[in-house]
């Protein structure tokens, strides 16, 4: 009879509340454990509604070639082909690709990377973006180790799809939640749409100066669509009001900034929902997003830097925004307008920063607005 002994599981780690950054890295020292030439890791996410592919999470020794950087895929005929055949590309010669016009092909050619492995991630049937190998050496990607390799693609597809899952678990919770209670909020599905990602416009736009990593940034446009979710705490005859509220009225809505951080505390804990990475994020974002940089805004009258990166990104998304979106007590902004106005806050109601990021990304916004502009119906 054999003796029992005992095993250390290296990838255990996999199934614990880690980050899905810290589990890529798991993965790929796992993998350059038995193939050393395997020197990066990277996946790209594809957001259907834009056609944008946008960097998301990396493993490497050196600093990324790209991070925070999205292109529309149209761009890429190559890519387009493997995310349209479903199977993986090997490129054992990076070479053939000298002299791409595509900015992030120059940015990878910079890298003397030698050959590649591309991945394309399916959820349901559905592409939601690339899986990347990369190696110095060329020739390095053999058919003996491939398959390997495509398991690994697959256990990080289903780590980010389960995170995307959560979420939208979340997400669909609160919209059972406002319909069962029968509130209303008048702003429209195309106003999260353009908010979320003016959000992550801003924060992208910050990025490099701050220090905030692709997940970051990945993870404020998907928990800023979140943001009012206290409202559904908020009776309709204050929420629907058509006209100006009251002192009274207005010190109800108010209390929506506190009940949404509590409504998100119970939902985690009531849905078993704790698996959310990053839920500070959305937490201070619900709270905070009517903070101001001078202490007058609420609930707890907190000042610059006491407020959040996160939530000062989303107040300026979300003013902008309303500000230039038809609403029951006034007509939609022009954009001169609208810029005008937010610069005017800088420093007193926003963040000086995020103004000026929102505005230095003018044509993105109004790419947005285009491509999110409300219609008869919505």
């Amino acid at each position: 009879m054999t003796d029992a002994f005992s095993h250390t599981d290296p990838l255990q780690k996999l199934g614990t509340n880690a980050s899905v950054v810290e589990k890529l890295k798991l993965l790929h020292d796992f993998l350059k454990a038995q193939h050393p030439f395997i020197d990066r890791v990277a996946i790209a996410l594809y957001d259907n509604s834009t056609d944008l592919l946008k960097t998301f999470i990396w493993s490497g020794d050196e600093e990324s070639p790209l991070s925070h950087y999205q292109s529309k895929l149209e761009n890429s005929p190559s890519l387009i082909e493997i995310a349209e055949s479903t199977n993986p590309r090997v490129v054992n010669n990076m070479e053939i690709f000298t002299g791409g016009q595509n900015k992030h092909t120059r940015l990878l050619s910079k890298t003397h990377f030698g050959s590649s492995y591309t991945f394309p991630m399916y959820q349901d049937g559905h592409f939601f973006g690339f899986t990347f190998f990369n190696s110095y050496e060329k020739e390095a990607f053999q058919e003996a180790m491939l398959s390997q390799l495509d398991m690994a693609a697959h256990i990080l597809t289903l780590i980010v799809s389960h995170e995307h899952d959560v979420i939208e678990t979340l997400q669909a919770t609160i919209k059972s939640a406002m319909h069962f209670t029968h509130h209303r909020d008048p702003e429209t599905a195309n106003h999260i749409d353009r908010m979320s990602r003016f959000s992550r416009l801003i924060a992208q736009e910050l990025a490099r100066k701050h220090d905030f990593s692709d997940e970051f940034v990945e993870h404020i446009f998907l928990f800023s669509p979140l943001h009012d979710i206290g409202k559904i705490s908020i009776p309709d005859s204050v929420l629907l009001k058509p006209g100006k509220l009251t002192p009274e009225e207005f010190n109800v809505m108010k209390e929506h900034a506190q009940r949404g951080r509590e409504i998100i505390e119970a939902l985690l804990e009531d849905f078993s929902l704790d698996s959310v990475n990053h839920i500070d994020i959305l937490k201070n974002i619900a709270q905070c997003h009517h903070e101001a940089c001078d202490g007058s805004g609420y609930p707890q009258g907190l000042t610059k830097d006491q407020i959040p990166i996160e939530a000062r990104i989303v107040a300026v998304a979300d003013i902008f925004d309303a500000l230039t979106s038809v609403r029951p007590y006034k007509e939609a902004w022009t954009n001169d307008k609208a810029f005008e106005a937010v610069q005017g806050m800088a420093g007193t109601k926003l963040d000086e920063e995020c103004v000026a990021a929102l505005l230095k990304n003018r044509e993105e916004v109004e790419l947005i607005q285009e491509q999110f502009k409300e219609n008869s119906i919505g």
